[in-house]
């Protein structure tokens, strides 16, 4: 078995803490593995009371111990804390969420927590108090060691697993951010990660086009056939099941999700839109690449509803679910 998984708080005004109460206390039901939340034991006490759960910690000093305590209470470990002050974000708050990052992310790297589950941050928050990456993605690569453009962002949900080949960008930015090698580097990393995380022994990838159409031919721009192609081309070469490029228009009907198992997408929300309409309430955010294994629920921090008993709790379970599936796996623990 992993170690227990380290879960970081996010921003303690949005809804994170409310939703890790949730889930610990949907453990059961859900099957979860065994985690624990570091620091905020009042800020946590506080958010489950705003959604009526009784919720217990157990203080531990090593992620070990979150083993026992798990059945019995939610775990906590070290001292970290802040008020409860739900929709009502703060330079306080954003420091405990970036200390709760950084120590969630350090015990994973040491092997001292199975995986990291990050709550949700607001970037504009941490950027105020010197956050100098886009967003955890970057950070935790970065405390990988690993270069930026290898971390790769999943969005997985029950339906529809997608890349986005490009993240937080200007839309007119993305031609000249898409480049042949680029999309070949990461298709290589999916076809890994589905094999090394989900156990899908022949990955198929479907890549989406840039342009109307998949391009017409060059009538509606050549980047399928300069950069997509080529890449394609390559990665089949190296045995890999790569497909495409296929109209954006196209690819996420029922029968087209049938005939791949992640579909690659040149730009941010040609790969969101599709997850977040069929899976939003069990979507994660996972980063392909990494020596660790690191999710997220696939939403933000939600200030205008924190502390109202409204957020849905599946997305984070579902981080936690996949983070202990995927960290049983690489430890071989079922194939």
């Amino acid at each position: 078995m992993p170690a227990p998984l380290a879960v970081s708080l996010g921003d303690p005004a949005g809804v994170g803490p409310e939703l890790i109460a949730a889930a610990w206390q949907a453990r059961d039901a859900e099957g979860l593995p065994p985690f624990f939340a570091v620091g905020g034991a009042g800020l946590l006490a506080a958010a489950a009371k705003s959604r009526g759960i009784d919720l217990p910690i157990a203080a531990i000093t090593t992620p070990e111990e979150a083993r026992a305590a798990f059945a019995t209470a939610l775990p906590v470990l070290g001292t970290l804390d802040g008020p409860y002050q739900p929709g009502t974000p703060s330079r306080d708050g954003a420091h405990l969420a970036l200390a709760s990052l950084e120590l969630a992310t350090a015990l994973t790297v040491a092997e001292q927590a199975g995986a990291v589950v990050t709550g949700p941050i607001a970037k504009a928050r941490l950027a105020e108090i010197g956050f100098d990456f886009p967003g955890q993605t970057e950070f935790v690569a970065d405390a990988c060691n690993v270069p930026a453009g290898d971390a790769v962002m999943l969005l997985a949900g029950p339906q529809l697993m997608t890349v986005p080949l490009t993240v937080h960008i200007a839309l007119r930015e993305v031609p000249g951010r898409l480049t042949a090698a680029m999309v070949e580097r990461k298709g290589r990393i999916v076809a890994i990660a589905m094999i090394r995380d989900f156990g899908i022994q022949t990955p198929r990838l479907a890549f989406a086009a840039l342009n109307p159409h998949a391009g017409e031919e060059g009538r509606m721009g050549d980047e399928e056939g300069r950069l997509i192609v080529p890449a394609i081309e390559r990665l089949k070469a190296e045995g890999i099941d790569a497909s495409g490029p296929h109209p954006g228009d196209a690819l996420f009907t029922p029968r087209a999700r049938q005939t791949y198992d992640v579909a690659l997408c040149p730009y941010h929300d040609q790969a969101l839109i599709p997850l977040k309409a069929l899976d939003f309430d069990e979507g994660v955010n996972m980063t392909l690449g990494l020596p660790i294994v690191r999710t997220s629920p696939d939403h933000g921090t939600a200030f205008g509803i924190a502390g109202k008993n409204i957020a849905h709790p599946g997305a984070m379970i579902a981080a936690i679910r996949m983070a202990g599936e995927c960290a049983m796996r690489r430890a071989g623990g079922f194939a």
